[in-house]
């Protein structure tokens, strides 16, 4: 009898470690192994865009009649916030516009510029802001400019004397007009993407992949051969409508390409216009998807190229944000178009796409939001003041913090399945499995800096997480920014900034382990040290 009693308790002794065991075990996971790589994050990847689209060059960056206005027409308290970001890379001048866009039309005495229908966005252009002024602004940033020539209805040869004007020091014709316009010196512009969003039947000047690689290429020669140190990127899908085949297009430029190029460019736009929040949280992982299968396009095209010690082609992400409330014939034209109003459940889908961008820093080596005031932006600015929207500051905390080595992170978390929908307008359907409420990446510096970047996708609960060092300890204590809000459809407005960074209590580090909650519909960026 005592040995069934005893044999009875050592069961229930068992049992009950057990339990607790799993209890413990119920905590996320999330495991860094610095040994673990997948390549260096590219400054370039926390990039913006200026196009001329509704108030984001005028009544944004620049407004000459405004008290609020330097001496130059650019609004100083638009700048102070662009500076917070960090931008290192600017796309400009579009975009759609660019492809009834002419450089020269945008030089010289802004008295002698002609005013333009503007066909994109159904506008008057005044062209009293050019290539001139927009390098000006650059300068100020400290942004690489980044230029988009017209593939529609410009030429070739429109596309080189432009590189000619921005590029060569002097002697040829328009690199002396450059000088008599007040620039003795060259503007060095590196990068330039042989037109914009090609495949989509909207675009001025449309063509199919097999035409638009046959201008591309002969574009690109006459470029090259103007500045031989300029880098190419080739204008990949954008159409992802029902019926529409992106991956065609994209595998017949890349063949088409695969010498000339150094980027291929991808656009996305996602949205939540049937307010499903866990099925708009998902969608930065669809770009991961697409980020995938253009990787392997990239690879298989690059077994036939003669690149020589050229680095492989990369991809550029030179537009993507969340755009679905602007989107009526009467919201996306005219001087206030595209005018979105951003709140948290928007601000975590950013910090989304920023963790796919580092997940695969191997091959995403550029990315541009669009756009960078009013226009689908984080900077919203009217005549007497601006606020930053909520999509600000996670792009803040990433851009001005996480650099570096991408590490592999191995997440354990719950998991939600979503219903089939649609992205966004002008988007193809979605369904995804099994998607982490956790969303992590992480970044490792030699001198044992570690970042840490986490949404909580969890609309109701905090998720309590084990974050384990594989090599090497943590030490010190680890710094915690938050972005959060008292429920998911919070916004910013004009005075009143309800989305915003806190720094919250550090958490003590030393081991091999951390512990910390995760509050519902956040994102956290940890900052600290691992000791090897």
């Amino acid at each position: 009898m005592r040995t069934i009693l005893y044999t009875i308790a050592v069961f229930i002794f068992l049992l009950s470690a057990g339990t607790t065991d799993k209890l413990t075990a119920q905590n996320a996971r999330i495991k860094i192994d610095i040994d673990r790589t997948i390549g260096e994050v590219n400054p370039l990847i926390y990039g913006n865009f200026v196009e001329h689209l509704g108030r984001c060059v005028y009544g944004g960056i620049y407004d000459p009649d405004s008290p609020l206005s330097d001496e130059n027409g650019f609004r100083k308290d638009v700048f102070e916030a662009v500076q917070g970001l960090n931008v290192s890379i600017t796309r400009y001048p579009g975009g759609n516009f660019v492809s009834n866009y002419h450089w020269k039309d945008g030089v010289g005495p802004k008295e002698d510029r002609p005013s333009r229908m503007e066909l994109a966005w159904n506008r008057l252009e005044s062209n009293h802001f050019g290539t001139n002024e927009f390098m000006d602004y650059a300068k100020m940033m400290g942004t690489e400019p980044y230029f988009a020539v017209n593939m529609g209805t410009g030429t070739i040869e429109e596309a080189q004397q432009w590189v000619e004007y921005t590029n060569v020091k002097e002697g040829p014709y328009y690199a002396e007009l450059r000088k008599q316009h007040g620039y003795p010196e060259p503007h060095n512009i590196k990068y330039w993407s042989l037109g914009n969003e090609m495949d989509g039947f909207w675009q001025m000047g449309h063509l199919n992949a097999e035409d638009y690689s046959k201008k591309a290429r002969e574009a690109a020669k006459l470029m090259r051969l103007t500045d031989p140190t300029i880098k190419l990127i080739a204008a990949g899908s954008s159409n992802m409508r029902p019926g529409s085949n992106p991956m065609e297009w994209n595998r017949v430029i890349l063949d088409e390409l695969k010498d000339v190029v150094d980027y291929i460019a991808l656009h996305m736009y996602v949205g939540n216009p049937d307010d499903n929040y866990y099925n708009f949280q998902s969608t930065p992982l669809v770009l991961e998807q697409r980020t995938h299968l253009v990787k392997g396009l990239i690879d298989e095209a690059m077994t036939r190229s003669n690149r020589g010690d050229r680095d492989p082609i990369y991809i550029a992400w030179d537009e993507y944000n969340i755009w679905y409330r602007w989107r009526s014939s009467e919201t996306m034209s005219g001087t206030r178009a595209l005018e979105e109003r951003y709140n948290l459940e928007d601000a975590l889908v950013i910090a989304g796409f920023l963790n796919a961008f580092i997940r695969n820093a191997d091959i995403v080596k550029m990315a541009n939001m669009a756009q960078l005031v009013n226009v689908i932006a984080p900077i919203f600015a009217e005549k007497d003041g601006m606020f930053k929207q909520t999509i600000y500051y996670p792009l803040q905390l990433f851009a001005q913090n996480v650099n570096g080595t991408s590490l592999d992170v191995f997440v354990d978390c719950d998991k939600y399945d979503t219903d089939r929908f649609f992205l966004g307008l002008g988007e193809s359907q979605a369904q995804l499995e099994d998607v982490p409420y956790l969303d992590v990446s992480a970044t490792y510096k030699e001198n044992g800096e570690v970042f840490i970047c986490v949404v909580n996708r969890h609309k109701d609960e905090a998720i309590t997480t084990d974050i384990i060092s594989q090599t090497g300890l943590f030490e010190g204590e680890f710094e915690v920014y938050e972005v959060n809000g008292p429920d998911v459809k919070a916004e910013n407005d004009f005075g009143k900034t309800t989305v915003e960074t806190v720094k919250k209590t550090n958490v003590k580090a030393g081991g091999a382990k951390i512990t910390h909650s995760f509050p519902a519909h956040s994102f956290t960026m940890l900052k600290g040290t691992i000791k090897k």
